[in-house]
């Protein structure tokens, strides 16, 4: 059985008997993760191992794990810091290089000890000062600075044996309107979105950025429709122009912004049928079932290559990554942000 396109999530923190059946259909290939889902690392290790074990190849295992305002998992591991902290003033270049690559590492790591096999991470929005949904989470308010903290990040994400998936093309920082209740849009021409907005994104791409998630946002200057619902911007842009080769996720299909694409089924087709690999359907659960009958008999073997490439590699258990110098030399540089707040080391 190969990965089907789509990830749906699940209730608590366990697995229920109707999301086993749900997980075992043809077109199921994921699991989304939310802090409803974690209570303590070994809680998440042996639902992880759970939801592995249920097909092969195994079903990816994702969550939102960027830090600061948005990490799911918190009591127990390391309180990250959010991404506008590694370019905060006073620190020099290398310096903040070298914290956002630990930083990366670190969350990355000590996702693989709980089995988990990416984080949708990094933000690669460059903060305008207009989107309060945006904000902190981003690197910086210029397009360099984000491509090279979110660059080191990547890097050191990489080295602990996990793929990145930068988020949201081409740009969701210059929009007040947040995509979860509405749908914004971006009157700027493509041309200065070229020069700004997608400049991490290139910079990512070049250096082998693994997966990319698109905005619920329009953008008219290029289509009339969302990026993630748009062929010109997924297989026009993305794919032909930047040369991506990765995973295209869709963002949330229950997002308010997504409801322009008609219902349910409707809304993951047009995705996939824009360019998307794999379409997410969370906090949905009614709506799942029929997402995933329209996609029973589906079969996209270059779509499957790519998700493969997904899986992470690697980790060590988390009482011996806790043993490790460049855990505490991560943990060290991480604590001191707003954020930072080390683990206790009661695992149960």
């Amino acid at each position: 059985m190969s990965h089907g396109p789509v990830m749906l999530d699940l209730q608590g923190t366990e697995l229920l008997p109707e999301e086993r059946e749900m997980l075992a259909h043809p077109a199921a290939g994921g699991v989304i993760l939310f802090a409803r889902n974690y209570t303590a690392p070994r809680q998440l290790y042996r639902l992880v191992a759970e939801i592995h074990e249920l097909r092969s190849p195994a079903l990816l295992v994702a969550v939102d794990q960027e830090g600061g305002r948005v990490q799911r998992f918190r009591d127990r591991l390391t309180r990250l810091p959010p991404a506008a902290w590694y370019g905060r003033s006073g620190v020099g270049r290398e310096q903040a290089l070298h914290d956002a690559r630990e930083g990366g590492w670190l969350m990355a790591a000590e996702l693989r000890a709980l089995g988990v096999d990416f984080s949708f991470a990094p933000v690669l929005d460059v903060d305008r000062g207009v989107s309060s949904v945006i904000g902190d989470r981003a690197f910086g308010t210029a397009p360099e600075q984000v491509a090279e903290l979110a660059l080191a990040w990547a890097h050191g994400a990489r080295e602990a044996g996990m793929a990145s998936v930068g988020k949201h093309f081409p740009g969701h920082g210059a929009v007040a309107a947040d995509s979860h209740e509405e749908l914004p849009v971006d009157a700027r021409d493509f041309e200065d979105l070229w020069l700004a907005d997608l400049v991490p994104f290139r910079r990512l791409i070049d250096n082998g950025l693994e997966g990319v998630m698109p905005a619920h946002v329009v953008y008219p200057d290029v289509d009339s429709r969302p990026a993630g619902f748009s062929r010109r911007w997924l297989r026009g842009v993305l794919r032909e122009r930047l040369g991506f080769q990765g995973v295209i996720f869709s963002d949330d299909l229950s997002m308010a912004a997504a409801e322009v694409a008609g219902g349910y089924p409707e809304r993951a087709e047009a995705a996939l049928e824009a360019g998307c690999d794999m379409v997410l359907v969370c906090n949905a659960p009614e709506q799942a079932g029929a997402v995933l009958e329209r996609f029973a008999d589906r079969r996209d073997p270059v779509g499957q290559s790519r998700l493969v490439r997904l899986h992470g590699r690697g980790g060590l258990p988390l009482t011996r990554l806790h043993e490790e110098t460049r855990w505490r030399r991560a943990l060290a540089r991480v604590a001191a942000g707003p954020e930072g707040d080390t683990l206790a080391l009661d695992l149960d």
